[in-house]
């Protein structure tokens, strides 16, 4: 364990769904004591299968994984399950009032010098924290799923979250081995999931269309911009586009193309209609257990090529 986990190493996580299993699993990896505070009456059960499942892709990223439940522990009990710990990582549903509901009761109970994490997918740190007595301790750190996996988290701070938080979760997520970005304001769904999400509305668009089958736009995406973008993000990419002149060389001679390109982007509406034809293509010859499995597998691969893992 490094000098920085030394500092936590009792974490509870709040909310054991697959965000916080996943998480759990994670910690417990990296050497750390975790407490699990959910009220789903059989998460003991539910956590530990999760932590079976994530095993192989831990031991693929070189992590030991013999006795990974060892020092996991369950408390129902909220205030005694904070009441020890270094960090907090927070996974309840993703409603603002029951966040806000919770999280001044996390403040009380925890101690002064315990860092609170959110993984909200979208929330502002700034709404949650209302109610709170020190907004300043509250940071997001959004992961991209399964956080155990992947090495994004988003560190999103809110309006009165203090610089020495922020500080302290850069350096906690980045000794888990994670990749944290820190984003310079607040915006709704953060910067990963509205990237994705513009993507996926012109894909739901083109189904729609009947220009292509949701097997060949999965296909065109990972033969082309999947590989393209695992290396290069679309500014880089754009820059080498432009030939020795970069971007600003692209953004002249086809930026216009590009600009004509978006007035042609639509908004498809899931409606009834819409979401039985996505439905019924959703057939990619494998359970949700194996493809999982084969996706994690190949994205070990990308990430050792890239020198991530």
């Amino acid at each position: 364990m490094n000098d920085t986990l030394d500092e936590y190493r009792h974490v509870t996580v709040i909310g054991a769904g697959v965000i916080g299993a996943s998480w759990a699993a994670l910690f417990l990896a990296r050497g750390l004591t975790v407490t699990v505070n959910d009220p789903v009456p059989d998460v003991d059960r539910r956590v530990r299968g999760q932590l079976r499942e994530a095993e192989p892709a831990l031991e693929a990223l070189g992590l030991p994984t013999a006795g990974l439940d060892r020092d996991l522990r369950f408390e129902a009990d909220l205030d005694r399950a904070v009441a020890g710990a270094d960090v907090v990582q927070e996974n309840s549903p993703e409603r603002l009032e029951s966040k806000q509901e919770l999280l001044p009761r996390v403040e009380r109970a925890a101690r002064p010098d315990t860092l609170l994490l959110s993984s909200t997918s979208g929330i502002p740190a700034t709404d949650m924290a209302r109610g709170m007595k020190q907004p300043g301790r509250l940071v997001i750190g959004h992961p991209f799923n399964p956080p155990h996996l992947v090495p994004l988290v988003e560190v999103v701070p809110g309006k009165e979250t203090d610089p020495g938080t922020v500080r302290r979760a850069v350096a906690f997520y980045t000794a888990l081995g994670k990749r944290p970005q820190v984003l310079r304001k607040e915006f709704p769904g953060f910067v990963a999931n509205r990237l994705q999400a513009a993507l996926f509305r012109e894909a739901v668009h083109l189904v729609v269309q009947g220009v292509v089958t949701e097997r060949e736009l999965d296909e065109i995406v990972t033969a082309s911009i999947g590989l393209r973008w695992a290396v290069a993000g679309p500014f880089r990419s754009f820059h080498l586009g432009g030939g020795p002149g970069g971007l600003p060389a692209f953004l002249q001679h086809l930026g216009p193309g590009l600009e004509a390109a978006w007035r042609g982007l639509r908004t498809p509406v899931l409606d009834e209609r819409t979401v039985e034809l996505l439905s019924a293509q959703a057939d990619f010859g494998a359970g949700i257990g194996e493809l999982e499995t084969a996706r994690d597998q190949a994205q070990i691969k990308v990430m050792r090529a890239l020198g991530e893992a």
